[in-house]
């Protein structure tokens, strides 16, 4: 490895410092955000099916189990209003999608800093001016509070030491590291993800389509169930809206093909055809196409 023992730079170990702290950031709110609307729509369910109990048993001489069931009815609205009041209060801003763009950014810059301008002598100063701008970004977007903890861990955030697709991070990189570090590592994460969200995609489709099912035939012969059936309906219809799954499988797809074509390039050069200019342009390229995927991935989420 080229330079492996030297000196961490300084503005490099700043840079993975804010990397990791937007990543973490982004992270933990992303897995509030979807726990909050998971919470959401298991209650909104419990609603429907507690309704449908208590209206089962007769009103005029109530049993402990209906009274029991009358009071979760009564409960689960209010704990819905409450995390209503919550989200709109708390989740309503989007700073997971900020600070997702805001790490990414810098991730960009990082690797830019360690290929295309390792023999710059102001890249330093270069890295501390990208990094400024994206801060202020960020701290734009969040609507001028920047509530972001402190990042405690090792650096890089994700290095995993017994992984030969991990970056150790603070390396000058040449073209077969930066293509085993950065290319190689992204096509193989982005193929495992869009075939994640392509069978959570599927998972849904079937789950709409069953609720549906057992819907009409509760309209048959349960008719007071159906609205439970139409309940589990809705749920899944809201959940499917807001993954935005046929946007993210389309962004993802792209993302494979061009990764794809670029590493067939690469692998297809012979090392004396492993110039600079080659080595400089697949950073290029690769960085771009992860950025544009990044740019289209946060607006679907905006949308949804």
């Amino acid at each position: 490895m080229e330079n492996q023992t030297q000196e961490p730079n300084p503005i490099l170990q700043i840079a993975w410092t804010r990397f990791a702290q937007m990543d973490a950031y982004s992270s933990r709110r992303t897995k509030n955000h979807l726990n909050f609307r998971r919470w959401l729509g298991i209650l909104s369910i419990l609603a429907t099916l507690f309704a449908i109990i208590v209206s089962l048993f007769p009103s005029d001489n109530p049993s402990l189990i209906v009274v029991v069931f009358k009071f979760l009815l009564i409960m689960t609205p209010i704990l819905s209003s409450g995390l209503a009041v919550y989200g709109s209060k708390f989740l309503s801003s989007g700073d997971w999608l900020v600070t997702r763009a805001g790490a990414e950014e810098i991730l960009k810059e990082i690797y830019t800093y360690r290929t295309v301008l390792k023999n710059s002598r102001t890249r330093d100063a270069w890295l501390e001016n990208r990094l400024a701008e994206i801060q202020r970004s960020v701290f734009r977007g969040l609507n001028g509070e920047l509530t972001i903890p402190p990042f405690e861990g090792y650096l890089p955030p994700h290095y995993n030491q017994s992984d030969p697709y991990s970056d150790p991070g603070f390396s000058d990189l040449i073209g077969d590291e930066y293509f085993q570090y950065r290319l190689e590592s992204q096509l193989g994460w982005h193929v495992r993800k869009v075939n994640k969200f392509q069978r959570e995609r599927v998972r849904l489709q079937i789950f709409i389509i069953l609720s549906g099912v057992f819907g009409s035939i509760l309209a048959v012969i349960l008719p007071v169930w159906t609205a439970l059936a139409a309940s589990f309906t809705a749920v899944f219809l809201g959940w499917q809206e807001l993954r935005n799954l046929d946007s993210v499988v389309r962004n993802y797809s792209k993302v494979v093909m061009e990764l794809t074509l670029l590493y067939d390039h690469w692998k297809n050069l012979k090392p004396g055809q492993k110039t600079h200019s080659e080595f400089y342009k697949m950073v290029r390229s690769t960085e771009d196409i992860l950025w544009s995927q990044n740019v289209e991935y946060i607006n679907a989420m905006q949308e949804a």
